[in-house]
């Protein structure tokens, strides 16, 4: 068994029924709160962590810029999220995170395109490319069926 499944993990906070998405809901997935039985998780919200109030405005990628639907950059609030994220990662000894399809903090290969239409493109979001770029091995609840089968 490798190493990052006996570590603790990651996870976005909303994937465990936690009110913290930008519409002020969770995502629950069933799948991840049953990884409760059996592994230690560590919720967090990248973007709550930055300063964001939640509910919050949405927000997408455009370019190398975070900006909200109504053109509000809120890229520093990601940045000081992704950094949080990532010192909560180390404290806990992190090696795999599950984070939140899509989102432009925790998208793990897919995000939306910046143009508010749900328009899907290739990427990482914020918080998911410091995480990789520290050597944390990191998946979307999309993903989990591979990871624990």
């Amino acid at each position: 068994m490798k190493t990052y499944y006996n570590s603790p993990i990651l996870v976005s906070s909303c994937l465990l029924g936690i009110c913290t998405r930008y519409d002020g809901n969770s995502q629950a997935n069933p799948e991840i709160i049953k990884l409760t039985k059996t592994k230690i998780l560590i919720p967090v919200c990248p973007e709550q962590l930055g300063g964001l109030s939640t509910p919050r405005e949405p927000a997408e990628i455009v370019g190398n810029r975070v900006i909200t639907k109504n053109g509000k950059d809120v890229t520093e609030n990601f940045i000081k999220g992704a950094k949080e994220t990532l010192k909560i990662a180390k404290i806990f000894g992190i090696k795999l995170a599950i984070l939140k399809q899509y989102s432009p903090s925790c998208g793990c290969g897919k995000i939306y395109d910046g143009s508010f239409r749900g328009t899907v493109v290739k990427g990482d979001g914020i918080t998911t490319r410091v995480l990789k770029k520290e050597g944390i091995m990191v998946v979307s609840e999309e993903e989990i069926g591979y990871i624990f089968p």
